[in-house]
């Protein structure tokens, strides 16, 4: 039989399509397909990052990327106090939050070692009315209450400005570059796309890292190069000082 394109039958799967919920909306889990006439997808791939790029840990969604699902995974990856971040920064923080409050994790796990909040690009679409989101998930807030998350800059005329301390899109950088992958990923078998994926992120991280210390040793190169300039400066002003001294005594004698 002859399908139409865009036409879709009973026994087709329900493929979801790009979700069309705001990160501030309930996402449940979807309803169990009625048929097994075609392989199940996962909803999407999860993934941990450090505000560096390091990748930390991913996993798979099979249904949805639901609060819970998300504070189940973050719980299977910090699983000791001393392990957990100060700031775990999501694109739909405020849920997370909100079903840690309710389900009693924050209390049992996360409210003595870690801050929920929204990362700054989804931060700005969320509801304004949204008391819980504003107060507890600014990325950014100027009131002084996380200077952790906000520092003080100053530009090349001197004039001081805030900036945010750390890179909250890092996963969302991540995201576009696994993009790239997509059309390979979404053809292989679980056991292919997990380790092509995994490969991929560890080579990720390779380069990330090997960044970071290239950025350092030209940070710290610098650093001796201005201490041996002030070095050479200190040493000629000395010796022009001692050759005064010198003329000068020689004159008193």
């Amino acid at each position: 039989m002859l399908q139409r394109p865009g036409e879709s039958q009973a026994w087709n799967p329900q493929r979801r399509g790009p979700n069309q919920q705001r990160h501030d909306d309930d996402n449940d889990e979807p309803p169990l397909s009625p048929n097994f006439f075609a392989p199940a997808r996962y909803y999407c791939v999860e993934t941990i990052c450090a505000p560096c790029g390091v990748v930390i840990a991913w996993t798979k969604f099979a249904r949805s990327e639901s609060p819970t699902n998300i504070l189940e995974f973050l719980e299977s990856v910090y699983k000791t106090e001393a392990s957990r971040p100060d700031y775990i920064c999501i694109d739909k923080g405020c849920k997370v939050l909100q079903t840690a409050v309710s389900n009693g994790s924050w209390d049992a796990i996360w409210k003595h070692t870690t801050r929920i909040i929204v990362d700054s690009y989804h931060y700005i679409n969320h509801k304004i009315t949204d008391y819980l989101c504003r107060k507890y998930c600014n990325p950014s807030p100027g009131d002084g209450s996380a200077p952790n998350l906000v520092v003080i800059e100053y530009d090349n005329n001197g004039r001081p400005h805030a900036k945010r301390a750390f890179n909250t899109q890092v996963c969302e950088q991540l995201n576009a570059w696994l993009g790239g992958f997509a059309s390979i990923l979404k053809r292989m078998k679980p056991g292919n796309f997990n380790w092509f994926l995994h490969t991929m992120l560890f080579y990720h991280t390779k380069h990330v890292i090997t960044q970071q210390k290239r950025k350092e040793k030209a940070k710290a190169k610098a650093q001796r190069q201005n201490r041996d300039n002030e070095d050479e400066d200190l040493g000629l002003d000395q010796e022009n000082y001692f050759s005064d001294e010198e003329n000068n005594l020689n004159d008193l004698d």
